[in-house]
């Protein structure tokens, strides 16, 4: 269980990094264990093959794409305040399949539905942290990154199925990428939402 930072917690992180080097972050919501355990074991289906399997601690949806930051506790203020306007919502899981294009497969990942929950959401968000996505958005998780040729370790696999997972989603979090020579996402703050906000698309 993750348990969010404090202001204080926030703080003292962002000036250490502040004092240090930047940090590369990005938002995103966090897979619930039983949830990424069992998408886990049907990555697992590929662990002979040239891949490499993302850590069930590490599954997650990224909302926001990754950018250097120094300063941990004024972005999280701001996403603190553009999701106040948001409520928990459900995370429906759809199809395991290979991504992002089938005729070249670089990914195993598990979709997500488009709700207009999510679609508003990281819109905002983007806003927010300044960041921008001219790609086509299809929210998904990744579980396996494939090496080499892909097409030919998706033939031999095929793996394609439909999913039925669903997940609350009650909080968003701000990971880390980790260093060089490093592995693993760290969790830097967990920012909740909260049950009878107004949306903003009520607002």
């Amino acid at each position: 269980m993750v348990t969010p930072l404090n202001e204080t917690d926030i703080a003292k992180t962002g000036e250490n990094a502040a004092t240090a080097h930047q940090m590369r972050i990005f938002v995103g919501v966090k897979v619930a264990p039983g949830i990424a355990g069992d998408l886990a074991g049907l990555a697992r289906e590929l662990e002979h093959a040239a891949v490499r399997l993302v850590r069930i601690a590490d599954i997650h949806l990224t909302l926001v794409p990754p950018w250097n930051e120094t300063s941990l506790s004024q972005i999280a203020e701001k996403i603190r305040a553009t999701i106040d306007r948001f409520e928990p919502f459900t995370l429906t899981f759809r199809r395991l399949c290979y991504g992002p294009r089938p005729e070249r497969p670089r990914l195993l990942w598990a979709e997500c539905v488009v709700s207009n929950e999510v679609e508003l959401l990281r819109a905002e968000l983007l806003n927010t942290c300044g960041a921008s996505d001219e790609r086509p958005f299809r929210p998904h998780v990744t579980l396996a990154r494939l090496r080499g040729d892909g097409r030919a370790i998706a033939r031999r696999h095929p793996i394609d199925r439909e999913l039925s997972f669903t997940q609350r989603v009650d909080s968003i979090e701000i990971f880390r990428s980790p260093p060089p020579s490093a592995t693993g996402y760290e969790i830097l703050a967990s920012l909740p939402l909260t049950e009878g906000r107004r949306s903003a698309s009520e607002a």
